[in-house]
């Protein structure tokens, strides 16, 4: 931090800021209905954990939205900007637990606080629109999606190997492990095996994948994660008959070219035929011990292509179908039954995990795919050969062409009727199940009669006990809260026992930016006329770290909603913005590395405005932020020049607003022309691409012209008209970014209206127009001489005038031009 004092040589920013916050959330300002007569907006960040504090990304992620609903105000769009909180969670668990306190009285006060933080920052949010997830009446509605997503058989429930987090002590999905740990605490995830419900998400897999198609405003990578997440296959499924037993395996492959190469088959360790390839296995204790064993080991979902492959041969053997050729079973630590079939044809020739599986376990390799212009040997082969070629060894389909093959050998298959083309996905359904209390309880009962029943919708929602049993602290999971779980079966009336597992937190920010259209309405989850109206999102910003996560179950959310009947989009965010971290010290923000940044001390010693502002100007929004202490005070200097050029030339200003003069002189036109051009260059920025970084370096350039220009050290008198244009411009271009100091000083200007009042300023074509330019001149690329020429010049009296420039000709005098290039109206370099 500066340890200088700015209060005293600077406006007094802590009045005026309090100032205009108070004036626009007691008027309401950012208040929005449905206007029919205006294009419509909506401008959402990503919404917050209530942590407690905001941190200096929030800061950075919430002005990037702020801007951007601003400047669309001016623009005369009607701006939907809303926010809340993304309240349940195990954080909220753990605080309660540590400070002996009840999760919602927490999150309720860390609400409270970042609510004021927020609303210090000058953000302008629709607050009628607040939502909480954790609150009953909007978790009521998510209960009702799940009930109806469970009659249109979306939702199921099964036994299943899990993804266990001892240390949270929960379930995670898939998409929540994180190279074999748990994305919330690193800590090393476990498989077990558990009843938990699932979403369907699967049923969504070809719609999920195709409509990537039409997100042509999210950032490639993205869209890239997604479809890869998705991860589309197709080929063929197939049936071994295992020798010896009235049971086959069934496997999926991609390459059934290479069909005729296998040489072993491995299958997972949780296999359904295993307890069968084990009876009477003089083997099973081995296999048993191996299989415990890589139960126990790290969950290999997310990095099994970096663990060393491991298996053992079970004893057993299975046919293929195409050669009836006899292949051994081996139980395989890569295989995993939660992708595929649980059973991997292995080709060694062809696949290089399967080359190296064979040459551990000395088993043979057959080639039968040939490169153009290569004899594949298979007793020669150092690693496995995967480009495309001729089949061999390959029966009745030697010589065909590899990829010819795939489908020749499928219509075998199905001809004979042991297999079939198939499409599968790497894509698994959403497991919703988690064991910890603060958490919207799923709404199922379980009756010994009847069965499996859903809560009636009348008797939503289905709220979390607040009281206690003795000895049990605030978050006691459901299961052992028997006021709770006790009930009456809603077919029969007998006792009956409730479901204790709560939903995955992800289910509320998987639909919240859509009920933020009708967060008050009581009928259903939303109102159609509202959400037809505001959705999609026009703009969505936040971390790339949501990618999969949030990103992909909002996809699939939306595509639910809509077939549920409450939306007509296919697709939730038309565009997205992934914004980059803040960096410290080389590292990102964080307590863990002592290098955090209070956004409060900035906005106590500086105050919002420069706060937002250094978070904007540091670095395009995409890119990480690097954090700068010179660069705040930079900041702050910058809104105190132009504080001051405004204080001084009140009077001036306030005489200047009017026409500009019929004709210019020279400093006018150079300030007329400038302001225009900023106009321009400040649009620009931020319609393509939010470059906020470079739209301020243009106000400060105009500022320097102006101050250049109109300062204490003049050449000349300039008109007040041309004066207050470039002022008035240069307060409403940087309203968006420094709302309450444009606000302020506009009001010194103008008593009858607000700077919000005002439209976006339109460029003069004819007024960004140079006069005359500067031009480059270079020899052999190194810098000789700047020209100053008439704007119309063509290339070749360019050429001509630096060919005569007097500086030029000492490092040309004597030497042969091998050749002169031109860029038109920019630079002339000379080769020599």
């Amino acid at each position: 931090m500066s340890t200088s004092t700015p209060q005293e040589n600077f406006y007094d920013f802590k009045t005026i800021e309090k100032k205009w916050q108070d004036h626009w959330l007691d008027n309401a300002t950012y208040r929005v209905s449905t206007d029919t007569e205006k294009e419509k907006y909506y401008v959402l960040e990503m919404f917050p954990y209530p942590s407690g504090r905001i941190h200096m990304g929030h800061v950075r992620n919430y002005s990037i939205g702020d801007v951007v609903a601003r400047y669309k105000r001016f623009r005369g769009f009607n701006v939907l900007h809303p926010m809340g909180w993304d309240s349940f969670g195990l954080p909220a668990e753990n605080a309660a637990i540590k400070n002996n306190s009840h999760p919602a009285r927490w999150t309720y006060d860390n609400i409270d606080y970042m609510r004021d933080q927020l609303r210090q920052l000058g953000l302008s949010y629709d607050w009628d629109r607040e939502i909480a997830t954790c609150n009953p009446e909007y978790y009521r509605w998510e209960q009702y999606i799940f009930l109806e997503m469970y009659e249109k058989g979306l939702v199921y429930q099964k036994n299943t190997s899990v993804n266990w987090c001892d240390s949270c002590q929960t379930v995670l999905a898939n998409e929540q492990v994180i190279d074999g740990c748990c994305w919330r605490c690193d800590e090393e995830v476990q498989a077990r095996s558990m009843n938990g419900w699932f979403f369907k998400i699967t049923a969504y897999a070809d719609e999920l994948l195709e409509d990537l198609d039409k997100l042509g405003g999210w950032p490639e990578k993205v869209v890239t994660m997604q479809r890869n997440w998705i991860g589309k296959s197709q080929g063929l499924q197939c049936d071994f008959a295992v020798d010896g037993l009235d049971e086959s395996l069934s496997i999926f492959t991609t390459r059934p070219d290479t069909i005729f190469g296998v040489t072993f088959m491995s299958i997972a360790t949780e296999h359904p035929l295993i307890e069968k390839l084990l009876a009477n296995n003089p083997r099973k204790e081995a296999i048993e011990d191996f299989i415990t064993r890589i139960a126990n080991e790290k969950q290999q979902q997310a990095n099994s292509d970096l663990t060393e492959k491991e298996g053992i041969f079970t004893g057993c053997s299975c046919v293929n179908p195409f050669n009836g050729e006899k292949i051994p079973i081996y139980v395989a630590n890569f295989v995993l039954m939660g992708y595929g079939t649980g059973a991997v044809m292995a080709v060694p020739a062809h696949d290089q995990r399967d080359f190296e599986f064979a040459k551990k376990y000395d088993l043979p390799i057959t080639a039968v795919v040939s490169p153009e212009g290569i004899e594949l040997n298979s007793d020669e082969m150092a690693e496995a050969s995967t480009v495309p070629g001729v089949l061999i060894n390959s029966g009745a389909f030697t010589g065909m062409d590899s990829e010819e093959a795939k489908q020749a050998i499928i219509n075998q298959a199905v001809q004979d009727g042991f297999g079939s083309a198939h499409t599968t996905y790497r894509l698994r359904d959403w497991g919703i199940s988690r064991q910890r209390y603060w958490g919207a309880p799923i709404p199922i009962i379980y009756c010994d009669t009847c069965g499996v029943q859903p809560v009636p919708a009348e008797q939503l929602p289905v709220t979390l006990p607040e009281d206690r049993e003795s000895g049990q602290n605030e978050c006691a999971p459901l299961h052992q809260r028997s006021s709770f779980f006790t009930t009456s079966c809603p077919s029969c009336g007998q006792e009956a026992k409730r479901e204790t597992d709560t939903m995955d937190t992800f289910v509320e920010s998987s639909w919240y930016f859509a009920r933020y259209t009708c967060p008050r309405f009581t009928d259903s989850p939303l109102n159609r006329e509202e959400a037809s109206h505001w959705l999609p999102v026009d703009q969505y910003i936040g971390g790339v770290e949501h990618a999969i996560l949030h990103l992909l179950y909002s996809r699939f959310f939306t595509k639910v909603l809509r077939d549920l009947g409450y939306l007509d989009i296919d697709e939730p965010f038309t565009n997205l913005l992934t914004q980059g971290m803040v960096i410290k010290d080389g590292s990102k923000m964080s307590k863990s590395k002592g290098n955090v940044v209070d956004p409060n001390d900035l906005i106590t010693e500086y105050g919002a405005d420069t706060t937002r502002l250094f978070s904007l100007f540091a670095a395009p929004p995409e890119k990480d932020l690097e954090w700068n202490a010179k660069g705040v005070e930079g900041c702050f200097r910058f809104l105190n020049r132009i504080n001051r050029f405004i204080t001084n030339n009140l009077d001036a200003l306030l005489k200047g607003k009017r026409k500009l003069p019929a004709k210019l002189n020279g400093s006018e036109t150079q300030l007329h022309r400038k302001t225009h051009q900023t106009i321009s260059k400040v649009t620009g920025n931020i319609e393509q691409n939010f470059h906020f970084n470079t739209a301020i370096s243009a106000v400060m350039e105009l500022v320097n012209t102006l101050s250049a220009l109109a300062g204490d050290q003049k050449k000349e008198v300039i008109d007040n008209g041309v004066l207050y244009e470039a002022v008035s411009n240069i307060l409403i271009l940087l309203c968006p970014i420094v709302p309450h100091f444009c606000s302020e000083q506009w009001a010194m200007l103008h008593k009858d209206h607000s700077i919000e009042d005002e439209k976006w300023p339109v460029w003069d074509e004819q007024a960004i127009k140079e006069d005359e330019l500067t031009i480059i001149v270079q020899v052999n690329g190194k810098v000789r001489a700047k020209l100053q020429v008439s704007a119309d010049i063509d290339n070749k009296a360019l050429e001509g005038l630096a060919l005569k420039d007097e500086k030029v000709l000492k490092f040309i005098d004597g030497k042969t031009i091998k050749k002169v290039i031109v860029i038109q109206k920019k630079l002339v370099n000379i080769v020599v």
